[in-house]
């Protein structure tokens, strides 16, 4: 049986609904690592099911390096509410991070790129990720980098 210290932990790692984490550890048989496999397997599922919606609200991540490089990138999604939660904001700040360390010549470049804060996934399995996390469509749209110099 799942213990709800493990659905705790399973969902402060990864931020989704106390169900999706109850099930995925029961899934996996109380397994920590299962259970986050279990995950990544059903984040393709559900992005493929959301495919098809369309993305009017965003938020613009900057990030500003020693003054010396600067990076911005566009994360749209479905709605407002997504767009104001301030995870969703993190996250469209932590692309522009990656991107000012990683410069990349385009889109399939970028997202193609280790996450620099968890090299086990790629930007764009951490968009994926966010989508099953806010149960909402999420896409790069722009991004743009800077550095004194170049």
């Amino acid at each position: 049986m799942t213990s709800i210290n493990q659905i705790k932990e399973l969902r402060d790692a990864t931020g989704v609904s106390i169900g999706q984490c109850r099930e995925a550890l029961e899934k996996a048989g109380g397994d920590m690592t299962g259970a986050l496999a279990f995950l990544r397997g059903q984040v393709a599922k559900l992005a493929e099911k959301k495919a098809g919606r369309t993305l009017g609200s965003g938020h613009i991540g900057v990030y500003v390096h020693g003054g010396k490089i600067g990076a911005m990138v566009q994360l749209l999604c479905e709605t407002d509410f997504v767009a104001k939660n301030p995870d969703f904001q993190k996250l469209a700040e932590d692309l522009a991070l990656q991107l000012s360390a990683m410069p990349a010549a385009g889109p399939e470049e970028f997202l193609a790129q280790p996450f620099i804060k968890d090299p086990t996934q790629t930007v764009a399995d951490l968009i994926k990720s966010g989508t099953q996390k806010f149960g909402e469509r999420m896409e790069l749209a722009t991004f743009s980098r800077m550095a004194v110099g170049e």
